[in-house]
């Protein structure tokens, strides 16, 4: 989504946007990618895995966090939900002051 509005596109366009929303929401809570451990993805055909694994991989690299990937009817008109649970030792979060 931009501004509210689904992205127009294909399955890699809506993935990119999907990923960028994602890390765009970590770095405002001061999380990088490095500190995802779960990600949780729909998808509303699952014919389009190959495609979305892909992109994903390239975000995530080859050790990317635990994953679970399920095919869903989604309530608007796209066709990929992602989110994530992120985590970093106390002592290692940055401390305003």
């Amino acid at each position: 989504m931009e501004n509210g509005e689904i992205v127009d596109g294909n399955i890699v366009a809506q993935t990119h946007k999907a990923i960028g929303n994602l890390l765009a929401i970590l770095k405002e809570a001061d999380y990088g990618i490095e500190h995802v451990v779960r990600v949780g993805v729909w998808l509303d055909d699952p014919r389009d895995f190959w495609s979305f694994n892909k992109i994903y991989q390239e975000y995530f690299g080859a050790h990317p966090p635990a994953r679970a990937c399920v095919q869903s009817s989604m309530m608007v008109d796209c066709k990929v939900e992602i989110d994530c649970v992120a985590y970093k030792p106390k002592d290692a979060r940055h401390v305003a002051g």
